[in-house]
């Protein structure tokens, strides 16, 4: 099986799960929502909304097209959601215990540029930084 149509899927579940997560518990996530963002509950529920059409459109194998812009969609999701993540660290690192730490959280925000990548990969809209066979 091609490892791009694996990717796909696995980045499909990955989303459709924290899509559900978003919508189904979202209080968790409305705490790590920086103040500047408004109305974070429906930030929240849209973000999960977003993340399982993400899922539906990388996942299906009938459209480049659809899978094109799911993955454009995905990846621009990856970046608007840097902020919470950010966020949420410094939230943590403010308790006196700390959290979850550097150990969880310096990992999660170096991997984020993956998360935009990924998609765009895993989709074809980008080869980079392999080259493409000839």
């Amino acid at each position: 099986m091609n490892i791009r149509i694996i990717s796909c899927t696995v980045l499909a579940v990955l989303y459709a799960v924290a899509g559900v997560l978003h919508l189904i518990v979202p209080a968790p996530f409305v705490a790590i929502v920086p103040d500047w963002v408004p109305a974070p509950t429906s930030v929240v529920i849209l973000t999960g909304i977003a993340e399982i059409f993400g899922a539906v459109g990388i996942g299906q194998p009938w459209s480049c097209r659809l899978r094109s812009t799911a993955a454009w969609g995905l990846a621009a999701h990856a970046l608007c959601v840097w902020p919470a993540n950010v966020q949420h660290m410094l939230l943590d690192l403010a308790r006196p215990e700390h959290g979850l730490g550097l150990a969880y959280h310096i990992p999660r925000l170096a991997l984020q540029p993956v998360l935009i990548w990924w998609p765009l990969w895993a989709a074809r809209v980008t080869a980079w930084p392999f080259r493409p066979r000839t």
